[in-house]
């Protein structure tokens, strides 16, 4: 039953806490939406981490913004303390704006992290002259398809190295300067060495990017 259901993922939680050697994470993210389950159920389960101490504060991942709605008022209804959602979005990928999610977090007040703020690599350098051997996409004209990675993506993001070039910044700092304009409250980067994690931190010491830039970034879509 769906009680059971509460009750093996509460434990199943206290097992991956004590692998971890905590007691309790400070935000337990709810990450795949199940469209078989009332979202009542999902706020339940929340509800029994948070007041069982597994965790202080409750996030949302991969919600539309009707449905991040509905669930705002279950978490209410149950005490939930939801303070964020974790959803993908960069210049790419914009559909956090065109799902009301974005809205939804800014209305009600709640956080938005953005993860996958590279484009799995695409918003960066390495892509300026088309698609690297080095690239996990190299080879791969399926997957690339699936994706939207056509000639027309390849050129915007040559478009968008050449803004990038005249501010002084890789594009991949760029990127992660878009979505700070745009009011994300944090950007989660995922690196495969020092090097990229310093030159991602090093976005941060860059001018902000004006209104102008953001409508040029804009403007040069194809």
């Amino acid at each position: 039953g769906r009680g059971g259901s509460r009750k093996y993922l509460t434990a199943s939680l206290d097992q991956s806490l004590k692998r971890m050697g905590i007691d309790y994470v400070d935000i337990f993210y709810h990450h795949c939406l199940d469209p078989d389950t009332p979202l009542k159920e999902t706020a339940l389960c929340m509800s029994d981490i948070v007041r069982q101490g597994k965790s202080l504060y409750i996030g949302m991942s991969n919600y539309d913004g009707k449905k991040m709605h509905r669930m705002y008022h279950k978490c209410d209804d149950y005490n939930v303390p939801f303070v964020v959602n974790q959803n993908r979005y960069n210049i790419l990928d914009r559909q956090v704006e065109y799902n009301s999610l974005k809205k939804e977090c800014f209305s009600k007040h709640k956080g938005l992290v953005a993860f996958s703020p590279l484009a799995q690599g695409r918003l960066s350098d390495k892509f300026r002259n088309g698609i690297p051997e080095s690239s996990r996409l190299y080879g791969k004209p399926d997957y690339c398809k699936r994706i939207g990675l056509d000639d027309a993506q390849l050129q915007y993001i040559s478009s968008l190295c050449e803004i990038a070039d005249k501010r002084g910044e890789t594009l991949s700092q760029m990127a992660i300067q878009w979505l700070l304009k745009k009011g994300v409250t944090s950007v989660l980067v995922g690196v495969r060495n020092k090097e990229q994690l310093l030159e991602n931190l090093a976005a941060l010491d860059k001018p902000e990017l004006s209104d102008e830039e953001m409508r040029l970034i804009d403007s040069c879509a194809v």
